[in-house]
């Protein structure tokens, strides 16, 4: 298994097509030399792109869609020999989700093994990022496969890693704040202490990083999902007199991470603040001068 299916250290070309012309609506996604081709579409539209000649191949998809007791999206991955009437099972079966990502090959060289492994793999990913709920009611294992056949699906499935962000769909990427510490953003306040990083997928808070257990009556009810959410999925744990982060983790802004450390509504961009005590804000706009 390859080492680091996330490293983006090269830079590539992606294609998006919107056949429609309509860009909420059937896009294809399409990387420079790769032979994978992905249709991301709405749930509304699946009547028209059901017709799609890749949904009869063989392939592996993601469902997702909005989690009715968490601000975390639910997500469910998948696979099918033919991908259509799994789909088609989806739609009369799950209710959540309202869209869906589909990978197929254009020369049509993955087989029923491949998308196991890749459907397994995503899985598995999915559950180590914690960044939503997974529905798959049983943890998929991997396939024997022979040495080069793994090799293929593990590259098939880099590619795609590669696009889904690219579609918005980041549910599989783990957040790592690096092991460089000299330009954490620290918050201190009520007894905790936490450090992170400002990054281009969000605000990453480092593990061991602390949080308030009490909330204020007032908090908004999204922190206090996003809270409750954290702590089912093991991202925070109880430590003594307050919770701690297992692991790296990205929010979608530095308000949301200050306010799920602090229990409260925050502006993160004054809460957090270097070494030196300037503030996130004050760093943004010296750089932008």
């Amino acid at each position: 298994m390859a080492g680091n299916v996330m490293s983006k250290s090269a830079g590539f070309s992606v294609r998006i097509f919107i056949p429609t012309g309509e860009p909420e609506e059937l896009r294809i996604v399409e990387k420079s030399n790769w032979t994978g081709r992905g249709l991301v579409f709405p749930r509304a539209h699946f009547g028209d792109v059901r017709r799609r000649p890749e949904l009869s191949r063989t392939g592996a998809y993601v469902l997702w869609g909005p989690d009715e007791s968490s601000q975390l999206p639910r997500v469910y991955v998948g696979e099918g020999d033919a991908v259509l009437p799994r789909l088609e099972q989806h739609l009369r079966q799950k209710d959540f989700w309202t869209h869906a990502a589909v990978f197929t090959s254009k020369d049509e060289n993955l087989n029923k093994a491949h998308v196991q492994y890749l459907e397994a793999r995503l899985v598995a990913l999915a559950s180590e990022a914690k960044r939503a709920i997974l529905d798959n009611g049983n943890v998929p294992q991997l396939p024997v496969l022979s040495e080069a056949d793994a090799a293929d699906a593990e590259g098939f499935l880099s590619n795609m890693l590669l696009c889904l962000p690219v579609m918005g769909v980041n549910f599989f990427e783990k957040a790592s704040a690096g092991p460089s510490r000299s330009h954490d953003l620290i918050l201190r306040t009520k007894g905790i202490e936490a450090r992170g990083v400002d990054g281009a997928a969000g605000f990453i808070v480092r593990a061991g990083s602390q949080a308030v257990k009490d909330e204020v009556p007032s908090i908004q009810s999204y922190l206090s999902e996003l809270r409750r959410s954290l702590l089912e999925q093991g991202v925070l744990v109880p430590d003594g007199a307050c919770y701690r982060l297992t692991q790296d983790y990205t929010f979608n802004s530095p308000s949301t991470a200050a306010g799920v450390l602090l229990g409260r509504s925050a502006n993160g961009r004054v809460e957090w603040k270097d070494a030196n005590g300037r503030t996130l804000k004050e760093i943004q706009e010296a750089a932008a001068s």
